[in-house]
């Protein structure tokens, strides 16, 4: 059920206004960075692969050591700000130069902790991000007051890591769910994933698009909790949109519970309407929950026997590029392929597999997203006995080149003496003209030619810095959707810290990098 409300947030708190800039080609405002889902900066000329050895810290932002520490906003930059949401509850608007604040929002109570879970869209002098509690906010970009709010989803754990995407009046966000990692005595599952249209000006709902059927109660689990199907399918990335067809294009996640639906799949669905234009499922079978890696858990993990216990959510932003004049998507999935389809019929052109296919868990394959520079898509793999960076021909699939995570990660720097350290890649992929940006799961943040695959610059981001709000904070092992890379005029910008975590005894960072 929808709720909207126009109501201003009381623990707002104003400290200068900005102007609503209108949008500049440098400019880095959503997380695909523009609607076809490139993750590439076509305008930066300041950093080039001759010069990005000479980046240096310039300041941070630290977050208070708390119950939950994992920044999952990538941040956005139009003009002089840069906008961004922390794990501890509140959205900053900053100075992107310097980071001194603009403005801040603290998140309204809600049922349960809610912090920014996805990364924020600056359009049309509003700021556009989604919650963990499933809330999508509107704020003012002048001023940070709150605009309108959506409550998406109403099931106990509904949230958006779908980063929004503005087109023609309206905001399109996908709602996935945490509810597949409940208990076992939790009534199993009655989550459906969806894709959503609001009016960017009202917060209305124009229309959704349901992956699953309504799930229909078929009994119980074994120890007596009642048992729903099907169910899942949530939508985990962010659209992207063809302007010329009026088509935008997700990908859904696996089955919680039964079989059926749009699950593991790439949609294109009409702009105006939700109508799907084309379906491609890229798995047959796929159901799984938490409790499937857990001791005895045959019963409850209903993809055991058949061994379709797999996660192999497509939880990657689609990548939208043309090779001699057919316009193609591609998308990466768990499984680690990158698939790629003809934009207007679904029908497949190409597949490669980049990555080791690790089942049940979603720690392998392709993860969040990847870029495409005009020339060359740039895709990475997570934990795939060593995670690598791919550069790949967009029309044939080739690899043309590789470059794996360095094998001295884990015993270097801050990294050495954490557990949890990996040769792994679970970031989203950024491009710049000739350059190459992602982090690792050894704490390292790295640049890299984009002709060669060489790695050009090094910054080891587990280590104690003093951030410009006064506050100690660290990096850690990089990961998710917030620890993508923004590039813009200049400077570069990245969150470190996520899963699995490193030991710290403070919060985790953003950090922002100049020459």
């Amino acid at each position: 059920m929808l709720k909207t409300t126009a109501l201003l947030s009381a623990a707002l708190v104003v400290l200068t206004a900005v102007p609503a800039d209108a949008h500049r080609s440098g400019d880095w405002a959503g997380w695909t960075k523009d609607l076809a889902g490139s993750r590439h900066n076509a305008a930066e000329w300041r950093i080039n692969p001759g010069n990005v050895g000479k980046l240096k810290l310039k300041w941070a932002f630290a977050y208070e050591r708390g119950d939950y520490n994992t920044p999952r906003s990538q941040p956005a930059v139009v003009g002089d700000t840069i906008y961004f949401g922390g794990p501890d509850g509140k959205f900053y608007a900053r100075d992107a130069r310097t980071g001194r604040a603009r403005w801040e929002f603290a998140l309204p109570s809600a049922p349960r902790y809610a912090f920014n879970s996805d990364g924020p869209t600056v359009s049309n002098g509003k700021v556009f991000f989604g919650d963990s509690a499933g809330r999508l906010f509107a704020l003012d970009q002048r001023t940070g007051r709150e605009v309108w709010r959506a409550q998406t989803d109403d099931n106990v754990a509904a949230l958006l890591t779908s980063s929004p995407i503005v087109h023609n009046g309206l905001v399109y966000v996908g709602t996935s769910s945490g509810e597949n990692t409940m208990p076992r005595d939790y009534p199993c599952c009655t989550f459906r994933g969806h894709v959503d249209a609001y009016d960017i000006d009202t917060g209305a709902l124009v229309w959704r698009h349901h992956t699953v059927p309504e799930p229909v109660e078929v009994g119980t689990w074994p120890n007596g909790a009642k048992r729903f199907e099907p169910s899942g399918a949530g939508v985990w990335s962010s659209p992207v949109i063809d302007r010329g067809t009026g088509t935008l294009y997700v990908g859904t996640g696996q089955n919680y519970t039964g079989k059926g639906g749009e699950f593991d799949s790439l949609l294109a669905l009409d702009v105006r309407t939700g109508r799907v234009k084309w379906t491609n499922q890229v798995t047959d079978a796929d159901t799984w929950r938490s409790v499937c890696n857990e001791p005895d858990a045959e019963g409850y993990c209903p993809g055991l026997k058949d061994n379709t216990n797999l996660d192999y959510d497509i939880g990657a932003t689609p990548n939208l590029f043309a090779v001699d004049g057919r316009q193609l998507v591609g998308v990466g999935q768990k499984s680690g392929v990158y698939h790629v389809f003809d934009a207007k019929t679904g029908q497949v052109v190409w597949r490669r597999q980049l990555g080791v296919p690790l089942p049940s868990g979603g720690i392998s394959g392709i993860q969040w997203g990847s870029s495409y520079d005009g020339k060359r898509l740039y895709i990475s793999t997570f934990f795939a006995d060593p995670g690598k960076l791919f550069a790949v021909d967009p029309a044939t699939g080739k690899v043309l080149w590789e470059t794996a995570a360095p094998e001295d990660g884990c015993s270097t720097g801050g990294a050495v003496g954490q557990a949890n350290c990996a040769r792994a890649h679970g970031v989203p992929v950024t491009s710049t003209p000739g350059v190459v940006y992602l982090g690792a799961g050894d704490g390292k943040f790295r640049a890299y030619s984009a002709k060669t695959g060489q790695i050009l610059w090094t910054h080891d981001t587990v280590q104690d810095v003093r951030g410009v709000n006064g506050v100690t904070g660290r990096g850690g092992f990089m990961a998710g959707p917030g620890s993508g890379a923004v590039v813009s005029d200049g400077m570069v910008y990245v969150h470190s810290g996520y899963w699995p975590e490193f030991e710290n005894p403070h919060g985790n960072v953003l950090l922002a990098f100049g020459l």
